[in-house]
């Protein structure tokens, strides 16, 4: 299994993105693992809500292939403990997965098209947080989750 994290735009504090750097560069020894940033869309001052997000949408379904398993992270998706999210990654290992895809949307979420075509939602946290702040605490969770499957120390519970 490959995984990719989707996300509109890109990360401009220079701390955050050495954290996610740090913990990319973990991820890798288990699994091979990408980041794509999706350019903001242009001008989205001029655009309603639901314009933006329509735009969005263009843009992240360009970025998925028919095979994919996308997740997307959502405050309405299901949260999971860190062990519970290790044992839905095993799961998807074991169903033989090729492809997983976790999208990170915009500002005001996503458009209709993006629910429709992923396969499932998860929330980090039943609170708010930036979408810079998303990617941080993603991709710890991932690489907390692929420790927990090899039985190795840095989870504790």
């Amino acid at each position: 299994m490959r995984i990719t994290l989707l996300c509109i735009g890109k990360t401009d504090d220079s701390h955050l993105a050495a954290m996610i750097e740090k913990f990319e560069r973990r991820l890798k020894h288990y699994v091979p693992f990408s980041t794509v940033l999706i350019p903001d869309v242009k001008n989205s001052k001029n655009l309603r809500s639901d314009q933006q997000k329509a735009k969005e949408a263009e843009l992240i379904v360009r970025h998925i292939s028919p095979g994919d398993h996308v997740v997307l992270l959502d405050e309405r998706g299901k949260t999971y403990r860190s062990l519970e999210f290790a044992d839905y990654l095993n799961g998807l290992m074991v169903r033989s997965v090729q492809h997983l895809v976790f999208v990170v949307g915009g500002p005001y979420g996503f458009d209709e098209a993006v629910y429709q075509r992923g396969n499932g939602m998860i929330a980090l946290s039943k609170m708010t947080f930036s979408h810079q702040m998303v990617r941080v605490f993603f991709v710890e969770q991932l690489y907390r989750a692929f420790t927990i499957m090899r039985g190795e120390p840095y989870h504790h519970e």
